[in-house]
C-alpha cells in the first residue's frame, strides 16, 4: 500500500512530500476511494437503528484518508504543477466526482440520514450537531437524493463533465500565461520602470538564455509594467495579451467551455428543482437569493457611480493635460492613476517598498496575531516541503500548545498559478477525544529577491499578505468537533470576513510601526508617509468599487439566468457591464474566458461576497477602532465567535454574538469616503 494511503509517520503527521512521486497518485486515489466506500458501506449495512452517532457523525469522519490525499494533490496542482500532475488531475477529477455522486445518490445511506433528520426534535442535539445534521441532510437533498433514478444518472453525467471542464479552463489560462513573453532589447522601452522590475526582467531573460529583458503575464511582472512603463504601445500590447486569455479562437480558447459550464450548471439546478444555478447556490449563503444579491450590488452601484464618474473625468483631464491623451484606454488606467496619486499625495509604491521587506512584513503579521490572539510562530526545518522556497512554521499558543502547522509559499514560478490563496493540507477536528490540529498554507506571487535586493513588497502586496494570513488564522484557530464544519468551511459570503478585516491593520500607525522599517537603514516608516497611506486609501475608491461590482454583476449574468440562449460570450459580457463601463471596449479582450474565480474556482454566484464581506469587515473593524485596535476583549470575542467556530452556527448569529448587532453598510461607505 502506498505511503499516501497510510497514516503519516512524520513529525506532526505532516505530508511526506519528498517521498511522493507523481506516479503514486493514481493508485493512491483508487485505494483511498476503495477505503472510503468501505466506510460508507459500514454505515449503510449497520443493523442497528440509525442514530446521530452511527450515521451522521460516522459519515462526517469517513473518507479522511481520501480528503487528505485530495488536499495534497490538488494543492500541488495549483502551487507546483507539471504535465504529469495535470494529466492525473484529468483522470482523477471524474473519479472523485463519481465517488461524490455515489455517496449523495446512495439510497440506503440517505434513508438512514432522513430517519435521523425526521426524528431530530427528540434527539437533544447541541448547536454544532444540529448544524451538522441539517448540512448532511441538505447535501443529499440538494444533490439529487430525492430524484428518480433516470435523473440521478443525468446528474452524475453533468457533474463528471463539469469537473473536467473546470480543469480544462484552468489549464488553458495557465498555458496562455506561461507562453506569453514581452521580449525587450531596447533599454529606452523600460523608461519609468522601477529598478527591481528591470532587474527581475533581466534575470528572467538570462535564465532563458536571452539578451535584454522579459516581461510576463505573472502579476509581479505585469502589474509594475502596466503601472509605470512610459511606453504606451507596449502597455497596450501587454494589456491585450492579458485580457485576451482564452479568447483567441485557438486550441486554448475558453468560449465554448464558458458557455458549456454555464449551461450545465443551469441544467443541474433545474434538475434539482431550482430556477437557476444562482438560486441553488444562494440558498446556502447569507444573501439567500439572487434578488437580494442584485439589490445589494445595485444599491452599492448607485452610491458609488457619482464618485466613479467624477474620478474618471478627473483622470481623463489629467492624462490629457500631462500627455495630450485624447481618449483614455484600459492600458492607461493604472499608469495615469499612479501618476495622479503621486501628484496628489506625493506617494508612490517605489517610495514605500524599501520599508516593506517581505521578512519584516511576515514578522509584522505574526506580531499582530500575537498581540490579538496570543499566537507564537516558530520556523522549523524538520518537516517536508513541496518546494525549497516554502517556509514552514509551528504555531503555538501562550501555553506552548500546538495550534497549527503553517506553510508559506511566496514567489512565482512556472508550475504555479497566478494570484494568492489560502488552503489546508490537514483539517482540524476532535476525534476520539483528540483535538487534531490543522496544517494551513498560504500561497502568493510576490516579487522575488534579486542579487542586489531582498523581496520588497508594494503596499498592495502587504495588504494581500495580511488578507491571506487572515484566512490562515481562520483555519489555524478552528476549534470544532466535526471536520466539515471546521475552519473556513463556512457560508461563502462569510469566508472573506477574517481575511478582509485583517487588511485594516495595515493602515494603522500602531501596526506599521511594528514592522515597516527601511531594509537598509532600519529607519521606521516616517509619520508623513503613514498619513499619506491613510489619506490615499480611498483614492479612486468609486472606480475600484465599480470594477468589483462589475465582476459581481457579470457572475450573476452567467448564473442568475437561463444561459441556453447565449450565443456570443463577448456580447453577453458587454450587456452585463453596461452599467459599470468607464473605458472603451477592447475588441480582442474578454473577461469571462479568463474569469477563473467563477469558472474554475468556487465563486460561481458568489463573487458579490467580496463586497458583502467588506460591509462585514468595515462594521467589525469599527468595533476594534472604538475599543483600541489591539483590545484583548474585542479580539477574544472575534476569536471565540468568528475564528474558532467555523460553520457550526448560522454566520449572522455568530456575527451578532461578536458585534451585538447586524452589520451596517454605512461603516463601509464611511471608510470608502462615499458617504457625504
Amino acid at each position: 500500500m502506498s505511503i499516501l494511503n497510510r497514516p503519516f509517520e512524520t513529525p506532526y503527521k505532516t505530508a511526506p512530500f519528498s517521498q511522493i512521486n507523481s506516479e503514486d497518485y493514481l493508485p493512491a486515489f483508487q485505494e483511498a476511494i476503495k477505503q472510503a466506500k468501505a466506510e460508507i458501506n459500514a454505515i449503510t449495512l449497520n443493523k442497528e437503528n440509525p442514530t446521530f452517532q452511527n450515521t451522521i457523525e460516522a459519515l462526517d469522519y469517513s473518507g479522511e484518508s481520501l480528503d487528505r490525499l485530495s488536499s495534497i494533490f490538488f494543492n500541488l496542482n495549483s502551487a507546483e504543477t507539471n504535465d504529469s500532475i495535470q494529466k492525473i488531475a484529468q483522470e482523477v477529477s471524474p473519479m472523485l466526482s463519481e465517488f461524490s455522486n455515489d455517496i449523495t445518490l446512495n439510497e440506503a445511506l440517505f434513508k438512514r440520514i432522513k430517519a435521523v433528520y425526521d426524528s431530530k426534535e427528540s434527539l437533544q442535539l447541541n448547536t454544532e450537531q444540529e448544524t451538522l445534521l441539517d448540512k448532511k441532510y441538505k447535501s443529499f437533498s440538494r444533490n439529487g437524493a430525492n430524484l428518480p433514478e433516470d435523473k440521478k444518472n443525468q446528474l452524475r453525467e453533468i457533474d463528471k463533465e463539469l469537473s473536467q471542464l473546470k480543469l480544462k479552463f484552468g489549464e488553458h489560462i495557465l498555458a496562455e500565461t506561461n507562453q506569453f513573453q514581452l521580449h525587450i532589447t531596447d533599454e529606452s522601452d523600460l523608461a519609468g520602470l522601477p529598478e527591481g522590475t528591470k532587474e527581475a526582467g533581466k534575470q528572467l531573460a538570462e535564465s532563458k538564455d536571452k539578451s535584454g529583458w522579459l516581461i510576463t503575464l505573472d502579476y509581479p511582472s505585469y502589474i509594475p509594467f502596466m503601472t509605470y512603463a512610459k511606453n504606451r504601445s507596449l502597455r497596450q500590447k501587454l494589456s491585450k495579451a492579458f485580457g485576451s486569455k482564452g479568447f483567441k479562437n485557438d486550441e486554448l480558447d475558453n468560449q465554448k467551455i464558458v458557455k458549456r459550464i454555464a449551461i450545465l450548471r443551469f441544467k443541474r439546478a433545474q434538475l434539482l428543482g431550482y430556477k437557476t444555478h444562482a438560486h441553488f447556490v444562494l440558498e446556502e449563503r447569507m444573501a439567500e437569493t439572487p434578488e437580494k444579491v442584485n439589490e445589494f450590488l445595485k444599491d452599492l452601484l448607485k452610491k458609488a457611480k457619482p464618485a466613479a464618474y467624477k474620478e474618471f473625468k478627473d483622470l481623463k483631464a489629467y492624462a490629457k493635460e500631462l500627455d495630450g491623451i485624447e481618449e483614455l484606454q484600459k492600458w492607461d488606467s493604472a499608469y495615469y492613476s499612479e501618476k495622479l496619486k503621486q501628484k496628489r499625495f506625493s506617494l508612490d509604491d517605489e517610495q514605500l517598498k524599501p520599508y516593506f521587506k517581505l521578512e519584516n512584513v511576515i514578522n509584522g503579521a505574526f506580531t499582530v496575531a500575537k498581540k490579538l490572539f496570543g499566537l507564537e510562530f516558530k520556523e522549523i526545518d524538520t518537516i517536508d516541503k513541496y518546494h525549497e522556497e516554502v517556509i514552514t512554521y509551528k504555531v503555538l499558543d501562550a501555553e506552548e500548545n500546538l495550534v497549527s502547522i503553517f506553510y508559506a509559499d511566496f514567489f512565482p514560478r512556472p508550475g504555479k498559478r497566478n494570484g494568492a490563496w489560502m488552503t489546508s493540507f490537514k483539517p482540524q477536528m476532535i476525534k476520539n477525544g483528540v483535538n487534531e490540529r490543522p496544517h494551513i498554507s498560504i500561497v502568493c506571487n510576490f516579487t522575488k529577491p534579486t542579487t542586489t535586493k531582498p523581496s520588497l513588497l508594494t503596499f498592495n502586496e502587504v495588504t494581500t499578505l495580511f488578507h491571506e494570513f487572515g484566512h490562515a488564522l481562520h483555519g489555524m484557530l478552528a476549534n470544532t468537533t466535526y471536520p466539515s464544519l471546521s475552519g473556513t468551511n463556512v457560508y461563502w459570503d462569510f469566508v472573506e470576513l477574517p481575511s478582509q478585516i485583517l487588511e485594516n491593520w495595515c493602515y494603522e500607525e500602531e501596526t506599521l510601526k511594528l514592522f515597516a522599517t527601511h531594509y537598509k537603514t532600519g529607519e521606521v516608516l516616517p509619520m508623513d508617509l503613514i498619513d499619506k497611506i491613510k489619506a490615499s486609501a480611498t483614492f479612486h475608491e468609486g472606480m475600484q468599487t465599480l470594477r468589483q461590482l462589475s465582476f459581481g454583476l457579470l457572475d450573476m449574468a452567467w448564473h442568475g439566468i437561463d444561459p441556453t440562449e447565449i450565443e456570443n460570450v463577448k456580447a453577453h459580457e458587454l450587456k452585463a457591464f453596461r452599467e459599470t463601463t468607464l473605458y472603451p471596449d477592447v475588441a480582442e479582450n474578454c473577461m469571462s474566458t479568463a474569469f477563473a474565480h467563477i469558472f474554475q474556482g468556487g465563486y460561481s454566484s458568489g463573487y458579490y461576497s467580496y463586497k458583502w464581506a467588506e460591509v462585514l469587515d468595515a462594521d467589525a473593524f469599527e468595533y476594534f477602532k472604538e475599543e483600541g485596535i489591539f483590545n484583548k476583549t474585542v479580539a477574544n470575542k472575534f476569536k471565540t465567535y468568528v475564528l474558532s467556530q467555523g460553520g457550526t452556527e448560522n454566520p449572522m448569529t455568530l456575527y451578532k454574538k461578536f458585534r451585538g448587532h447586524e452589520p451596517k453598510p454605512e461603516a463601509l461607505l464611511r471608510r470608502a469616503g462615499l458617504l457625504k
